[in-house]
């Protein structure tokens, strides 16, 4: 049925499309609208958005129904979207993390590229009949695994953070840095006809060094320098303009200099990894990324030659499960080598078994080059997006895996053990430093944001890592880690805050509590039904101390301090519930203490007093009655 729909409505988008603008404003629409349509179904089904965009460039492109043209010269555009990814990627290399996940990352990580690539080339070398370049060329793509599918479902179901997720997050960090050594082998092994502008290879490794050096010297020296300018005049869309000037304009270098955009996005992502502006660019440029990265994924369906599938099912079908079961065999003897059990190997392989959507782009250089033909792009574009769909199934069962018990592991840890979580700690001024240095005291990992450059900059002059951006934004939430944290505390000095402000955030992060620092009882009042885990009001408990001195400057006996405080406490709940209900600060106006006494409150001190007393009897009693056996 949406076949026959968007057949007739071929006719009169060739009638309509009379000029270039009007070609691309209904080619737009379509790929959009179908794009939109198919992402949803196949989210609905579970099998991820990739395949939504795959399947749906090749209906509507040319070798489909032929409702839109051009699917090379979108290719090209599109690329631009794993240059954004890329640029993501390096700003993910923290050096902290890095060092922590060096082991798994440049071990299991790089010997299970390197291995799976070569037994893959190997295989595709004696079944298939290529050349040993052609070979290479499918068989290093193949190892690599979807990004796109594996990580969103680690991060959904919470398993990031585990063991078992730290394992699979390493090995997909090292498949993701080695794109572009993979593009560089293409490059290498290219047969196309030599652009008698590109310079000689050692000219290239050369200016591939000067490069480098370059972009990360611009980023220290120009780029950090302007983000500090940009952030102390707060304005977001700028921050905007400097994320997307910094991708294309290294990538822009890059090309100039006939090496890799991609490599070039990477660096300048990687220059920035450890900036307090960090963040910021990353949660403003993900939107980027993601319709870019969408449109690459439609232009690589569109590309794709459905007729070479379905000449041979049964083939493609071969290769699709081929491809699982040797990425499943060899990277469960890999981790299995790396000392890991049974289990847990077996689990990260069948989580892994699927191609990855860098081998669409790595088949099109390589179709570029001259390596390969149009038709096996096409058949091994077809297995990777096969094994694609096995994923959400293997994924079950690796879940299962991982969760059952290993009989031959070491006992699980006590509670003492157990790792205290994270929090995100929003403002780090004189309020949020005391409680950053409580959580610290629990070895809590923390991590802090704060939107004034100057508070930032003073951090920094003492060792402390403070990031950028607006702790009220869900997007930079995210990118800082709330998803997996278990609290969300902000100690910000802004009674604007609101309930309206507030309850996206306890709604978006259900597994963190959040806490707040609130000014007085209005705000208060204004954060009521947000759903925060608690509120401290600052002044409130500043004043109790202020006033427990000044009982005790009077001689006031300690004990009718503490009377007081407690009342004290105990009228101000029962005035702030009543405020709240009837939402008038004039309500509850009996509960507290004033000139001439003030009956509740009176009436609530001389309870605490009586109970008080009474303790102090029994406990002088029980006394007596230890010193007097006889007695007793």
């Amino acid at each position: 049925m949406i076949a026959t729909l968007l057949a007739a409505g071929t006719a009169a988008v060739e009638q309509a499309a009379e000029t270039p603008t009007d070609t691309l404003l209904f080619e737009g629409a379509i790929l959009l609208g179908v794009a939109t349509l198919f992402v949803m179904i196949f989210r609905r089904l579970g099998l991820g958005a990739v395949l939504g965009y795959l399947i749906a460039g090749a209906l509507v492109g040319p070798h489909g129904l032929g409702l839109v043209g051009g699917g090379e010269s979108k290719l090209a555009i599109a690329e631009i979207g794993i240059a954004f990814l890329l640029f993501l990627v390096g700003l993910e290399l923290h050096p902290r993390r890095l060092w922590d996940l060096r082991k798994a990352i440049f071990g299991l990580g790089l010997a299970q590229v390197v291995v799976t690539g070569l037994v893959l080339t190997a295989l595709i070398l004696l079944t298939q009949g290529f050349s040993w370049q052609a070979a290479l060329v499918l068989g290093l793509p193949l190892a690599l695994s979807s990004t796109a599918q594996v990580l969103p479902s680690l991060k959904s179901s919470g398993r990031i953070n585990s063991p078992f997720g730290e394992k699979a997050f390493s090995i997909l960090l090292f498949q993701d840095l080695a794109i572009v050594p993979m593009i560089t082998i293409v490059a290498a092994l290219s047969r196309a006809p030599a652009d008698p502008s590109t310079p000689p290879g050692a000219m290239l490794a050369l200016y591939t060094v000067l490069a480098i050096i370059g972009l990360v010297l611009a980023g220290r020296f120009v780029v950090n320098p302007l983000l500090k300018v940009i952030g102390r005049y707060g304005e977001r869309e700028l921050f905007v303009v400097v994320g997307l000037l910094v991708v294309l304009a290294s990538a822009a270098l890059m090309h100039s200099l006939h090496l890799s955009t991609a490599l070039g996005a990477f660096v300048a992502g990687v220059m920035l990894a450890d900036s307090p502006y960090r963040h910021e660019i990353e949660a403003d440029v993900e939107p980027f990324r993601l319709i870019l990265l969408g449109l690459f994924f439609l232009a690589v369906g569109m590309v794709l030659d459905v007729g070479v599938v379905l000449a041979d099912p049964l083939r493609v079908l071969g290769l699709a499960a081929g491809l699982v079961v040797t990425k499943v065999v060899v990277l469960t003897l890999l981790v299995r080598a790396f000392g890991k059990s049974w289990k847990t190997a077996l689990g990260l392989a069948l989580l892994l078994s699927q191609g990855g959507e860098f081998g669409f782009l790595l088949f099109t250089q390589a179709q570029q080059a001259l390596l390969i033909a149009p038709e096996a792009a096409s058949l091994f574009s077809a297995v990777v997006t096969l094994s694609m769909v096995s994923t959400p199934f293997l994924m079950l069962f690796a879940r299962n895996l991982e969760f059952a018990p290993d009989r031959d592991g070491p006992m699980p840890e006590g509670p003492d053990a157990a790792p205290r979580g994270s929090a995100l700690v929003i403002g780090y001024g004189r309020f949020g430093q005391t409680v950053a240095q409580m959580l610290h005291a629990v070895d809590c990992s923390v991590t802090l944001i704060d939107k004034k450059p100057s508070q930032i900059e003073q951090s920094g002059r003492y060792d402390t890592k403070v990031y950028y951006g607006d702790g009220l934004r869900l997007d930079l939430l995210r990118r800082a880690g709330a998803d997996e944290a278990r609290l969300i505390i902000y100690c910000i000095d802004d009674a604007s805050v609101d309930a309206e402000a507030l309850r996206p955030i306890v709604e978006a992060f259900p597994q963190a509590k959040v806490l707040i620092r609130v000014f007085d009882r209005r705000q208060l009042m204004a954060i009521d039904g947000a759903g925060a885990a608690g509120a401290v009001r600052e002044l409130f408990e500043s004043s109790i101390a202020l006033g427990r001195l000044a009982l005790a400057e009077l001689d006031v006996d300690p004990r009718e301090v503490e009377d007081v405080e407690t009342a004290l406490r105990q009228l101000d709940e029962t005035r702030l519930a009543a405020q709240m209900d009837e939402g008038d600060l004039a309500a509850g106006r009996d509960h507290r203490f004033k000139p001439g006494g003030g009956r509740e409150a009176a009436s609530v001190l001389e309870n605490l007093r009586q109970r008080r007393q009474a303790a102090k009897a029994a406990r002088e009693e029980e006394t007596m009655q230890v010193a007097d056996p006889e007695t007793a």
